[in-house]
């Protein structure tokens, strides 16, 4: 049987961040590192044996198997595992280096689950709780990260160790939140989910693969959340509800050159049916209780967008939330995405008003949005906001975007 090309990459993505959490749960949260390394030379092992023998029958038990021989040989022979880490182990009661390491799925959903919450702590900056989701939780590495970041090696290389460095001096542990805490703390794992989400949907970065596995990732940890009784609560359903109604838009979203379509012209055939009626099934889930978040008003909204033209309902609704959704989560984006519902809901006269009380002239978008008001009714003006659109967009597909709005006017 002779090596697949493909499996081995695959591999790394689904059993990389099992393999990782699970040791890391094992040593302790400051001896990362070691987890990523015994794991990285399990694969190293698999990339080496399986090119010379051919793919085992069962690849993933193999991994496991050598995972679990590599970190037995690195306890042995250690000489921090036998100065520190067996000392802690001792006072907290286990056996030392024969403890097993446990790899049974209840254990690896549970590794995944406190990776999570302890990769999203508060003490941690957010944009490096993204980049450690990334690459622990979901296998990315380092040359995909600064991909989507659109950065480099050396400056993500430091953004991680940093933060790895922040979890051990706040002496983080891998362990569920006590319940007093839990709904805090996962509101920031929620917090973190949903801009990782972000970060493949709205990425600037122009690798289509990548902005999908982006969101794919973020889609799955958030069902961790909703597959785990005390974190299965309506806010994680309304996410996974939201993440579900605007993956349901990817494939329309983006044409062959990378390039964005915006909503009112992109081909609705595309628009994945099954991703809708899973998103609607999960807002279903979510309106239980008194609990009611941002992520029910932003899935509201983007549920609205799935529906049809020639239902009267439709702008008025995504109005209604918008305002809504101003009130208790203002956030530029939010209001210059309600001016715009504003028009099509009632009149693109009122919403230029409305607009321009907003003096964000700092935001590409707000130009962008006034051309596009002022655009059935005054062409030159249109002209003239999406000009100052264009000299204000910093990446190359909003200025594609813009380009091709001028073109169509001039």
């Amino acid at each position: 049987m002779s090596s697949s090309p493909d499996l081995i990459p695959h591999l790394f993505r689904t059993e990389f961040r099992k393999l990782v959490s699970v040791l890391t749960k094992h040593f302790g949260l400051a001896h990362i590192e070691t987890a990523e390394d015994l794991v990285s030379d399990t694969f190293l092992l698999a990339a080496e044996t399986w090119g010379l023998k051919g793919i085992p029958d069962n690849p993933t038990a193999w991994l496991y198997t050598v995972a679990k021989n590599k970190t037995h040989d690195y306890l042995k022979r250690n000489q921090l595992f036998n100065q520190k880490i067996a000392t802690e182990l001792r006072q907290a009661g286990s056996e030392g280096v024969e403890m097993e390491v446990d790899l049974t799925e209840k254990n690896i959903s549970d590794s995944q689950l406190q990776m999570m919450f302890a990769i999203c702590h508060p003490s941690i900056p957010t944009e490096a709780q993204i980049g450690l989701s990334l690459r622990i939780l979901c296998g990315f590495g380092i040359d995909e990260i600064a991909d989507a970041f659109l950065s480099n090696k050396e400056t993500i290389n430091k953004r991680l160790f940093r933060a790895k460095e922040k979890l051990r001096e706040e002496q983080v542990n891998m362990a569920f939140p006590p319940a007093a805490e839990l709904g805090n703390r996962l509101q920031a794992v929620l917090t973190t989910l949903y801009l990782l989400f972000n970060e493949g949907y709205y990425s600037a970065s122009q690798n289509a693969v990548l902005r999908k596995d982006l969101c794919i990732e973020a889609l799955r940890l958030t069902h961790l959340l909703a597959d785990y009784e005390k974190t299965a609560q309506p806010a994680v359903h309304a996410l996974i509800a939201l993440m579900c109604f605007h993956a349901s838009r990817f494939e329309a979203r983006i044409n062959h050159e990378g390039q964005a379509i915006l909503y009112e012209e992109q081909d609705k055939s595309l628009w994945n049916r099954d991703l809708i009626q899973k998103g609607e099934e999960y807002l279903n889930r979510s309106a239980v209780g008194d609990t009611f978040t941002k992520f029910h008003l932003e899935a509201a909204i983007a549920y609205w967008h799935t529906q049809p033209e020639e239902n009267p309902e439709k702008w008025p609704k995504i109005l209604q939330f918008y305002n809504l959704l101003l009130q208790i989560a203002y956030s530029p984006a939010a209001a210059l995405n309600r001016t715009f519902a504003l028009a099509k809901a009632d009149s693109y006269e009122k919403a230029i008003t409305e607009a321009l009380k907003l003096k964000l002239e700092n935001n590409h978008l707000y130009f962008a949005l006034l051309g596009e008001l002022y655009r059935p009714s005054d062409p030159q003006k249109a002209i003239g906001h999406f000009t100052l659109a264009l000299a204000k967009a910093k990446t190359e597909q909003d200025k594609a975007l813009l380009m091709k709005k001028l073109q169509q006017l001039t």
